[in-house]
Parts: structure tokens; C-alpha cells; sequence
């Protein structure tokens, strides 16, 4: 080959090169971190995240409030929710007998809904969703 065809394939190459970072920037989220309500202060998986089917959605309340979860527009009853009141800590982990017995593979849209247990009423809801693979 001459070295005509090489520059053109260099060239050629350097610009895919180009065009593959330039796409990554625009592209990639921007790490920003989501903004949370204040009586939340933490929740996972996190939102968009994609897990393994064992799995546990775990939502994490200031102390003083306490929620409920839906699943997939599903109501977990309060029994199935393991919450330690000094935390705040509300957990659902998929089983025999629940109304969600396992994870099926795609996304999953969790919503949580909650309110101060005592004191003035607080409500607030936040969504999010992850993906199982």
C-alpha cells in the first residue's frame, strides 16, 4: 500500500477516536448525585442501578418516620417489611409467601411513602428504579 492509503487510514482512525470521546463526554451522566428529600437518607439499589435477583430494596428514613413501599404498583404489606424504628430502616427482601416472591428479570419501580410517626404530620414520597439481570 502507499502512503497515501496509510494517512487516510490514520486519519480515518484518529477521527473515530475522536468522535468516540467526544460522545462519551456528551454522553456520560453528569455524576451529579440525585437529590434527596430530607427525611431520606439513603436508599438502595439505586436508581437505575442494575442487580442480581437477590436483591433486598432498602429504604433509609431519618429517625421518628415511618413508610410504605410499592413495588411494581404492588403495596408491601407492613409485615413484610423488616423496620428497626430506632434507624429508620425499612427492608423488603423478595420471598416464598411475600407479594413479591423472587425478582423477575427487567426493571422494577419502587415508590416510598412516608410520614412522622409522631409529632406534626411530615409526609413525602420519593421513586426510583433499578433493574434486575
Amino acid at each position: 500500500m502507499s502512503q497515501t492509503t496509510y494517512r487516510l487510514i490514520f486519519l480515518a482512525l484518529g477521527l473515530g477516536l475522536i468522535v468516540v470521546i467526544v460522545g462519551a463526554v456528551l454522553l456520560a451522566p453528569s455524576g451529579e448525585p440525585t437529590e434527596l428529600p430530607d427525611a431520606v437518607e439513603h436508599f438502595t439499589p439505586a436508581d437505575g442501578a442494575t442487580v442480581l435477583e437477590q436483591t433486598s430494596v432498602v429504604l433509609d428514613l431519618a429517625p421518628g418516620y415511618a413508610a410504605t413501599l410499592t413495588i411494581d404498583g404492588l403495596v408491601i404489606p407492613a409485615e413484610e417489611v423488616i423496620f428497626t424504628d430506632v434507624t429508620g430502616r425499612h427492608e423488603f427482601i423478595p420471598g416464598p409467601g411475600k407479594t413479591i416472591e423472587r425478582w423477575a428479570t427487567g426493571f422494577h419501580v419502587v415508590e416510598a411513602r412516608w410520614d412522622r410517626i409522631s409529632d406534626l404530620p411530615d409526609p413525602g414520597s420519593v421513586t426510583w428504579s433499578f433493574r434486575v439481570s
